[in-house]
């Protein structure tokens, strides 16, 4: 069964780029496209007593239209995130895709996720949501909410989508990487890509031996993989190759399951997604 791709958008900047992403995928594999835009808690009416210690008639009609307010700034909201959604419904379409389905959904994004999550192939979000702060370094507030919690790959979208040739892998040889090889081998999406996998370290026989084995998987689907063990800091070298070799894409582990595997990987995956240019496939 082929399963779809889920496009969070929203209001930000990033959302043209999560469609043109989506679209993209959804060309080199078949699937189709859902685009989904959550309204938040935050932007459900107010249910605060503003009537103070008005009396009688007058409180009455105070409460009246405080209610009318309330409903009427709900269907503002719920029309802006259907406009939304159609706007980025034209942007898929136009980009070649024909089998798109939008849905609105209302509560909190990670437990929305996780309700429609389980058919899905792939979840494209942008690195900043449209609530983010701007400030050097700040990722969307949601981002990482939803790359511990997805079970699915996080597609997480640059600024503006530019084509794909060459795709970079970061492997550390942990439960992670491998299902981050693993993907690649079995995604149709990667297929026909240039594929580089390295490690950043010290080379020894262990980090050889799990790159060979890396490469083989990948050979096997008909991947013809080169791989590299490079010396430094992940956070700084992956970057450096991306910018001075040009790959499109990188791919890599994201955050482990325990509190204190969280605090080691995830520091890199936090560091990676934040300062690379270009689109980052993470894989829990």
């Amino acid at each position: 069964m082929t399963t779809k791709i889920i496009a969070l958008v929203d209001g930000s900047i990033y959302s043209e780029s999560v469609c043109d992403h989506a679209a993209w995928i959804s060309t080199r594999t078949g699937a189709p496209v859902e685009l989904i835009h959550v309204l938040g808690r935050r932007e459900a009416p107010e249910s605060r007593d503003l009537s103070g210690s008005i009396r009688l008639g007058a409180r009455s009609a105070l409460l009246e239209e405080l209610a009318e307010l309330d409903a009427q700034r709900a269907k503002l909201v719920s029309h802006r995130g259907r406009a939304m959604l159609e706007d980025a419904r034209a942007i898929v379409d136009r980009d070649g895709v024909t089998e798109i389905t939008t849905r609105l959904r209302h509560g909190d994004i990670v437990e929305a996720i996780g309700e429609i999550e389980g058919d899905a192939r792939v979840i494209v979000i942008g690195k900043r949501g449209e609530a983010a702060d701007f400030a050097r370094g700040h990722l969307g507030s949601n981002l990482e909410r939803i790359v511990r919690a997805a079970h699915r790959p996080v597609f997480v979208a640059s600024r503006a989508f530019h084509p794909v040739e060459r795709v970079l892998v970061a492997y550390d040889g942990g439960r992670s990487a491998m299902k981050a090889v693993d993907h690649i081998a079995r995604s149709p999406h990667f297929a026909g890509l240039s594929v580089t996998v390295v490690t950043v370290g010290t080379e020894t026989a262990a980090a050889r031996k799990g790159l060979e084995d890396a490469q083989a998987l990948l050979r096997a689907a008909g991947i013809a993989a080169e791989t590299r063990i490079v010396e430094g800091r992940p956070e700084e070298r992956l970057g450096e190759l991306v910018e001075a070799e040009g790959f499109g894409i990188l791919v890599m582990g994201a955050y482990g399951h325990s509190r204190v595997r969280s605090l080691v990987v995830g520091s890199t995956t936090t560091e990676m997604v934040r300062s690379c240019k270009v689109p980052v496939v993470l894989i829990r």
